[in-house]
């Protein structure tokens, strides 16, 4: 079983490795991309049996150049492409395909063209793990909630976007490559976000989407060393999924994080996150990854919750606040400015939220108003928010917790007045 795991991590390490390459010399980003499913398709079936092959790489690579090219055969008309390819580069044996030129790592660029600007954020989203982390259509749809037919039209519409948008398989120039790059983060930080707290089902968190996320993140860590905001996010992944298996108790109930023990917590990602965040922050302009991943240092740090610089975590809030304004940022700090200045000055900067259009589709805003006011010896009200949030959200973990702080509320709640 180990060795099986190996060989789908190294097909996931593989994939946009050898997609990049197909690209980079024949073009047709769907069809090369498709050609790379079945060759991938083919070593997980073939290679539990046969072997890892010496050149795993070039294996793929060859197998894909066969399929890319059955496929064009298939079609009309398609003489003078088939002979150009062939001239580009004959396809041998799979062993020796990886020392003709197959060395270049074209994964950042990869990257780029699967969050083209053309595309909306969750075609991004679903083609960077499909093309760049090696996933399947079906772990995909798994993934999203959603069907494997809806998900394989999604995958398909946004790879026939790209070829409409003429989209070169190049780094974008200089002057875009900044706001494209900021796209490529968000996408890996949503593909973390969605794994370490689920938006829906029955589980809390999904290993397999945060491993990917940080897999891919550290990949453009070592392809980008001079980014700030890329060592920023990974090192904010690290500390954060440091927690994880803190997180619920043995029957998956949330454990909140004031409540962890933290003797659980893992020692070898919270170093490795705290060394990028040294190294990081003030050797670069500072970046809203940089100042999240401060802020869950802070938290890491501290022996225990009594023990958190609230303070400090509150000025990094405010900071984060004008680098980065949104209304999960000022959701954040006024927990953050409760812990420093007490509930009813979170629960005031909560209240500027409550027109905000954008926090209508999250349960967040409730649940956090509900423990703020719990905080305030406001009972009755805390549990009414927390049953609003517990309604909001599709999460089942987070259903059961948040109905379960509101039952425990009510059992302290003291009984009507028989005269009212």
């Amino acid at each position: 079983m180990n060795g099986e795991h190996q060989i789908d991590d190294l097909l996931r390490e593989l994939a946009p490795q050898v997609i990049g390459t197909l690209v980079r010399r024949h073009g047709q980003f769907d069809a090369c991309e498709d050609a790379v499913q079945e060759a991938l398709l083919a070593a997980a079936l073939r290679w539990p049996a046969d072997g890892v092959p010496d050149r795993p790489r070039g294996w793929l690579l060859t197998v894909a150049s066969h399929s890319l090219v059955d496929g064009w055969r298939s079609e009309s008309a398609r003489r003078r492409r088939e002979e150009g390819v062939a001239a580009l580069e004959p396809v041998g044996d799979p062993q020796d395909a990886g020392r003709r030129g197959a060395d270049q790592d074209d994964t950042l660029v990869l990257l780029f063209l699967c969050c083209h600007p053309a595309l909306s954020p969750p075609s991004q989203l679903a083609l960077t793990l499909r093309a760049v982390g090696g996933l399947t259509t079906t772990e995909i749809a798994a993934a999203f909630l959603v069907s494997e037919t809806t998900m394989a039209q999604r995958i398909s519409r946004a790879k026939q976007r790209i070829r409409s948008a003429g989209a070169r398989f190049e780094l974008p120039p200089e002057p875009d490559r900044a706001e494209r790059l900021g796209v490529v983060l968000h996408v890996l930080y949503l593909v973390f976000n969605e794994g370490y707290t689920t938006s829906s089902g029955p589980s809390l968190h999904r290993a397999d989407l945060t491993a990917e996320a940080i897999r891919l993140t550290r990949l453009l860590h070592r392809l980008l060393p001079g980014e700030g905001e890329v060592a920023g996010l990974l090192a904010l992944m690290l500390l954060t999924d440091a927690r994880r298996a803190a997180r619920t108790s043995t029957d998956g109930s949330i454990v909140p994080l004031a409540e962890q023990r933290r003797e659980l917590w893992d020692a070898a990602g919270i170093a490795d996150g705290l060394a990028l965040v040294s190294r990081t922050l003030g050797t670069v302009p500072v970046g809203p990854y940089q100042l999240q991943a401060a802020i869950a240092a802070v938290h890491d740090e501290a022996p225990t919750a009594e023990e958190t610089d609230w303070p400090q975590i509150l000025a990094l809030y405010e900071v984060l606040g004008r680098v980065a304004p949104g209304p999960v940022v000022t959701l954040s700090r006024a927990v953050a400015l409760a812990m420093v200045h007490g509930p009813l000055a979170g629960l005031a900067l909560l209240g500027t939220l409550d027109a905000d259009g954008r926090m209508t589709h999250t349960h967040r805003l409730e649940a956090v108003r509900g423990h703020l006011l719990e905080r305030a010896g406001d009972t009755v009200a805390a549990r009414e928010s927390y049953l609003r949030a517990a309604r909001m959200t599709a999460s089942l973990p987070e259903q059961r917790y948040l109905a379960l702080r509101a039952a425990q509320l009510h059992q302290l709640a003291p009984p009507a007045d028989p005269a009212g």
